[in-house]
Order: C-alpha cells, then structure tokens, then sequence
C-alpha cells in the first residue's frame, strides 16, 4: 500500500476517533473461543492501533494490552483515549516488542498496510508458542442496497475498483496460512449502528482513498452525498450494516 495512503489518517486522527465505527462483542467472542481461554489477563499488543478503537475494547475484557502506532496524530488520539495503556511507536513490519513475549497480537483494519512477508514472521517472533494473531476488518454489506450504491459512487470519486459483491475473498486467509503455517479460522459477523448523518458523512471521510484526495473536490462530493441521504433518511437517521471478517490464526 502506498506510504502516503497509509500515513493519511493522521491529518484526520480526531475526525476518525469520533466517527469511525467501533466491533461487536461478538467478534472478541470468537477470538476467546479460538485462542481456548479467555482475553482476561492475556498479554496483548493491538498493531496499527490508530486512535485506539479495538484496543480499549480488548482493555474491557481484562487483557493487558498495549497500542503500537505508527502515526503522530493516532498515537496522540490514543494516548488522550487511554492514558493508562502504554502506546508504542511502530508497524506491523517491525515491532518494537520482546521475542515470545505475547499471548495475542491484533489488526484491527490494519494488516492491509503491512508487508506480510515482514509482518508475519515479526509476528511469529513476538507470539508464544500458543499466542494467537488475529486479523479483522469492519468491510461492506453489500446485500443492502444504498450502502452497495453508496460504495460505487465512493469508488468513482477516489478512481478505485468497486470491490466485488463477493467479499469478502479468500485471498489474505490463504495467504496467511501459505507464509506462516498456522492453522487459519475465519469467522463473518453481521453487526449494524444507527448515528446521525453527519458522524456517517465524517466517517466517509476518513478512508485512505479520500483523505489523499482534492479537498474541494471531496466537499462537493460529501455535499451531494448529504442530499441523497436526506431523501432516503429524512431524520437524518442513518443505519450502518457492517460484516467483520476476522482470520484467527495460532501454531498447529
């Protein structure tokens, strides 16, 4: 993934950790089944960590974790969200973490911005023999109609691919396995959040894609956005449907 997109967040850190959608309990459900024990007292460390969404979730559930960030205005975000968990700077192709020294490392849509032929043996190296890694994104419910319609339009603007109806695909699960040799479980979790149109608009505007874009240009497209959704939401109610798709990988 191109620096630029990935360093992008930054110049938009406070807009994303207002707007940007949170996880399910159910998802961390399902890593506790996968790892065998539950996330209570587990030494964790969530990579790409960001303004520290996943990581004060994990902080819920009793793990001892800590955030590794990359980005100045994320790892600031954070840091202000949780003053008492540790905040590292640092990415998945080079964690600044002790070998064997943790029971769970965590992605929570950031593993796209690692090289895995780095981040994966980085990760093998941090994990104990039994350490779990887990990877999920928040990707799109393209069986609702407005959201599929939505997304073409997002694609248009930022000159991206729409991605296929199809996702999510197989290819990082494969991947992962492929490089790592650890056995893969993959779980979708449907999970939706009712807010109001101008959290779902900011949130827009927070993807890599729009944030290295023309800003006038972006506002002109935000603007239009708000009138089509006044007609389809005239509260200004706006319901999100997400699908998780988490790879839970840990040693045969």
């Amino acid at each position: 993934m191109p620096t630029s997109r990935a360093h992008s967040f930054n110049a938009a850190a406070a807009r994303y950790a207002a707007s940007r959608p949170s996880y399910p309990p159910a998802v961390f459900d399902a890593i506790e089944e996968c790892m065998g024990r539950r996330l209570a007292g587990a030494r964790a460390a969530d990579v790409g960590a960001g303004t520290g969404i996943a990581t004060a979730l994990l902080r819920e559930r009793g793990a001892d974790v800590i955030a590794v960030e990359p980005g100045d205005a994320m790892a600031a975000q954070c840091r202000r969200a949780l003053p008492d968990v540790p905040v590292l700077r640092g990415d998945g192709n080079a964690l600044p973490l002790a070998t064997a020294s943790h029971d769970l490392l965590t992605y929570a849509q950031s593993w796209q911005w690692t090289d895995p032929t780095r981040s994966v043996p980085e990760a093998l190296r941090v994990l104990r023999r039994d350490g779990t890694l887990a990877i999920w994104w928040n990707t799109t419910a393209f069986d609702v109609p407005w959201i599929r319609a939505q997304h073409d339009r997002i694609a248009h603007h930022c000159g991206t691919e729409p991605k296929p109806a199809t996702r999510p695909d197989d290819d990082t699960a494969i991947r992962l396995a492929g490089l790592s040799g650890l056995r893969v479980t993959r779980r979708q979790v449907r999970w939706s959040r009712v807010i109001g149109l101008d959290t779902h608009l900011a949130n827009i505007s927070t993807r890599s894609a729009f944030l290295v874009l023309d800003q006038s240009r972006n506002r002109a497209f935000l603007a239009e956005e708000r009138r089509r959704l006044r007609e389809m939401f005239p509260d200004e109610r706006v319901e999100e449907t997400y699908l998780v798709d988490l790879l839970v990988a840990g040693r045969q």
